[in-house]
């Protein structure tokens, strides 16, 4: 796993409670440590009668912290007050799981353990993830609770439904690692570059219908579009996702908005992008669909074993239909597109940057085994309104993402070092 840089060098308490949904906070202390973060882990008593402190020592490498009495190294903490300098000296105090019992301590502001207190004496932001058996979770004390903790500012992330220890089925299920580690990059993310800023990314490849089994598309995977919303998300944005592909995870906090054509992925962009701070199309639109949709499968008899003639019209340009609406209404405010090349990348790149109006363009050389369509890592060059040219080596499609919404944090005059 890479380091994730909205994680990088960034201090996390993780709190973890009394849950049978306890092992799953190994595997989260373990994935934020291999992302860059340095975890500290409280655990209650009741914690540790499912997972063992060493076990989450094993995985960060740190102290696990299960009293506030002993100040030894058996975990006890070095001084009788650090407590205190666990809680402000954090950039993020996340209590995953936590149970309705330490729910109601936090929610009433009881401090009878090294958890509770440390909460009491943290001044950065505050995650928690409940997990619970039964009907606890929609019991309205849980609720009432739950409704103090988010009038305070503290984000919940709502349990999955599913099936309990106990055999019972309901909502109350800690979520998986990615959904936990979603939830703390937006908290970390929030006061970032594009603070409160709206973005709306394309990604994927559309499908143009033949009939009603066949459709006309391309290689795009949507894995740079994905990126480049995590990383708009990282720096703080609100972001709408316009999708063509529906298979990759979506990250979280991203409004996600699924077309399929050119034609519908046109209607949703100028909707969405009529108050939008920035758009960027990285979406692999088809420049062609069949003129005529036929209303049935086409079968091979019916061609009396003739390959069928199969005519072609042009589907809508976007970008285009954007720079209409820019000129009209001024938003987006910044638009940023990808040049998607076989071959004279940098001409045609620039080219399309003049003819569309745009404010960056993002170009790619598709013939390239390790880069562009159906792979994890990229090679561009990004390429501004003023032609100065900015190649990026080959490198993660994540962090291709966050080279181009740091290029947009400048373009928006959010950050100043970038410009």
């Amino acid at each position: 796993m890479e380091h994730i840089t909205v994680l990088d060098d960034r201090r996390i308490i993780l709190g973890v409670t009394g849950s049978i949904a306890a092992y799953k906070a190994v595997d989260l202390a373990s994935k934020l440590t291999q992302a860059g973060a340095r975890v500290d882990v409280i655990m209650t008593g009741a914690a540790q009668r499912f997972v063992t402190p060493l076990t989450f020592q094993a995985v960060t490498g740190r102290p696990v912290y299960t009293s506030m009495w002993g100040t030894d190294t058996g975990g006890g903490l070095p001084t009788h007050i650090a407590h205190v300098g666990l809680g402000e000296g954090a950039d993020l105090l996340v209590v995953a799981p936590v149970t309705a019992n330490s729910l109601a301590k936090l929610a009433h502001g009881l401090a009878d353990d090294l958890l509770s207190v440390t909460a009491l004496a943290a001044r950065c932001p505050v995650v928690v993830a409940p997990a619970m058996d039964g009907g606890m979770y929609e019991h309205p004390a849980t609720q009432a609770n739950l409704a103090a903790l988010r009038e305070r500012g503290v984000a919940v992330i709502e349990p999955a439904r599913g099936r309990f220890a106990s055999g019972l089925v309901g909502r109350g299920r800690l979520p998986e690692t990615p959904v936990l580690l979603g939830h703390i990059r937006r908290a970390l993310g929030r006061g970032g570059p594009l603070e409160n800023m709206k973005v709306v990314i394309t990604a994927g490849g559309t499908r143009e219908p033949i009939d009603p089994v066949r459709y006309i598309t391309n290689r795009s995977s949507g894995k740079q579009g994905y990126a480049l919303a995590q990383a708009a998300l990282d720096a703080g944005a609100c972001v709408t996702l316009i999708s063509a592909t529906q298979q990759l995870p979506v990250p979280v906090g991203a409004v996600l908005v699924p077309v399929e054509s050119a034609e519908a992925m046109l209607d949703a962009v100028l909707t969405y992008s009529r108050d939008a701070d920035a758009l960027i199309m990285a979406a692999a639109v088809a420049d062609f669909r069949p003129a005529e949709i036929a209303q049935h499968k086409i079968k091979k008899a019916d061609q009396d074993d003739e390959a069928p003639t199969l005519a072609l019209r042009r589907t809508p340009d976007i970008l285009m239909a954007i720079k209409t609406q820019r000129a009209a209404t001024g938003h987006p405010r910044a638009v940023i597109g990808f040049a998607a090349e076989s071959h004279d990348l940098l001409e045609n790149a620039q080219a399309k940057l003049r003819r569309k109006g745009l404010d960056l363009i993002v170009a790619n050389d598709i013939t390239a085994p390790d880069a562009g369509f159906n792979v994890d890592t990229n090679r561009v060059v990004l390429i501004d309104a003023g032609g100065a040219q900015h190649p990026l080596d080959l490198t993660s499609k994540a962090r291709v993402g966050e080279a181009v919404i740091a290029r947009v944090a400048a373009l928006l005059g959010t950050d100043e070092e970038a410009r």
